[in-house]
């Protein structure tokens, strides 16, 4: 707008009909909308008034008719398999398969109404649980999903060198206890040395990345890991972070909700934020050697290649160096999944990865169909995040509601402590996700061992269910459920 009005003052208006349009194209109501027929025509001078007159206000302006009038009616409404079943089974439904612009619809066994607009069909499309609830949803629950596509991308200070994204409290409120960070090095770059208020547990995505830290008795470490290994950093440990040669991407967890990726101490302006002289003083140099220090922070930038032999970085004091419980990485990708019915899970917890005292984890992945069993964590909240695939989450809060959310890769999912949830792959292909826990353990309740090892009359008394059904529940925990990857069958077979 400013570029057209700068350009019509210059008599030069013409040349804006060879300016490029926006490439943006997504599915999107058209037509007369809120008193407005687009599109409107193009004007070379300013016309009409900016407020309209006082014989408009109610009880003087001529009324619109009853019937005949601006129709919000959607003709030809569109529903996707399994939208006409019981609300209460609360089937996927795959709104992917809706055609624009009749569908996708929010209605659910004939509960809801058609939605004539404004509307954006690509977030009903990837939110078809929260556009058309499960009739079981019901109540108030805090928003539980965070896509880190809608979280600001804070570039680095290097050309092409890398940049980060963050979730904390302040996109995702009900996230108190853990904030997230996606971080992208290109080959070679750093994350600026620095340290944290809070403690840092990662796992690495893609690439490789070389990470060194000392602690507070001078015992030094330096390793190299790659996709699915893991590192962690107490908080106030000082550490640096190098791509390798391949570059890397990774997920970091902090056991604060109101972490900020902004609010890190880094080594440059550690530098910077104190007088000269006593820096000089500090590593007993004369003032000059500090001339070259920069006068900004690194943040993110490139950086020389590491060397092939780490040894040749592998610098220790009289402390020695960290390795085995005191070190600070796991190569969590050499470890073996457990492998079930529907699905794979490991976990990582301090039993195996001592030095993160307070971080447990469990990485999933659950075939089309399958569904990580309905539980609850007895002491922590749980961080998730979707690796790859598409799935959802009902979470029961006490006493009595309950609100489905759709994930597919990229998205933090979090759930209260306490609260009861489940996973389910709601996708064609396999669903990799992480769960990560504040707790020393990594540890559940099972809604099915608990019905299986509570006496039979109790559970029969309370929940009006059969032998059969009790008989059929596991009394060790399986973690993983399989199921059929149609997930409207069930509306075929219970008509």
């Amino acid at each position: 707008m400013y570029l057209q009005t700068a350009l019509l003052s210059a008599g030069l208006l013409h040349l804006t009909h060879g300016l490029p349009k926006p490439q943006i194209t997504y599915e999107e109501n058209s037509g007369p909308v809120g008193g407005v027929t687009p599109q409107f025509p193009t004007f070379t001078a300013a016309a009409g008034d900016l407020r309209g007159s006082t014989n408009l206000q109610g009880g003087i302006a001529s009324r619109p008719p009853v019937s005949g009038g601006d129709s919000a009616v959607v003709p030809d409404p569109e529903f996707v398999n399994g939208q006409d079943a019981d609300a209460d089974l609360g089937l996927y439904l795959d709104f992917n398969s809706a055609t624009f612009p009749n569908g996708p619809q929010p209605v659910r066994g004939g509960i809801g109404g058609t939605d004539p607009g404004p509307r954006t069909f690509e977030y009903e499309k990837l939110n078809p649980d929260l556009y058309a609830p499960p009739g079981t949803d019901t109540g108030d629950v805090p928003n539980a999903m965070w896509p880190f596509g809608l979280s600001h991308n804070r570039a680095g200070t290097g050309e092409g060198s890398g940049w980060a994204r963050q979730q904390n409290v302040e996109v995702l409120p009900a996230a108190t206890a853990m904030a997230g960070v996606d971080m992208r090095l290109a080959p070679n770059a750093y994350r600026e040395l620095h340290w944290h208020t809070s403690a840092e547990w990662a796992l690495v995505l893609k690439g490789s990345v070389r990470v060194a830290a000392i602690n507070e008795d001078g015992a030094s470490f330096v390793d190299d890991v790659t996709a699915g290994d893991v590192w962690f950093f107490p908080a106030g440990v000082p550490h640096s972070l190098q791509a390798l040669h391949e570059g890397a991407e990774f997920l970091l967890v902090f056991n604060s909700g109101t972490f900020s990726e902004d609010e890190t101490f880094l080594a440059t302006e550690m530098i910077l934020r104190s007088p000269k002289e006593v820096w000089a003083k500090n590593l007993q140099v004369d003032v000059s050697a500090l001339d070259n220090i920069p006068q900004d922070q690194k943040y993110i930038f490139n950086g020389t290649p590491a060397p092939a032999d780490i040894e040749k970085q592998n610098i220790t004091g009289s402390a020695g160096a960290l390795s085995g419980p005191t070190g600070y990485t796991y190569h969590w990708s050499q470890q073996d999944f457990h492998n079930t019915t529907g699905g794979s899970v490991k976990i990582l917890d301090p039993l195996t990865f001592p030095i993160a005292e307070m971080f447990s984890a469990a990485l999933v992945v659950l075939e089309p169909g399958a569904m990580r069993e309905v539980h609850w964590h007895t002491t922590s909240d749980e961080w998730s995040y979707f690796l790859q695939g598409s799935a959802r989450i009902s979470v029961f809060q006490a006493p009595a509601s309950s609100r489905t959310f759709d994930f597919t890769a990229g998205d933090v999912g979090y759930i209260p402590q306490a609260a009861g949830h489940y996973v389910e792959n709601t996708g064609t292909e396999d669903v990799i996700f992480l769960e990560v826990l504040l707790a020393k353990k990594f540890a559940d309740i099972s809604a099915s061992q608990w019905l299986a090892l509570t006496p039979r009359q109790v559970v029969k008394d309370t929940l009006n269910l059969t032998d059969a059904v009790l008989d059929a529940q596991p009394k060790d925990k399986t973690l993983i459920k399989p199921g059929n990857a149609n997930l409207t069958a069930i509306a075929t077979e219970s008509s």
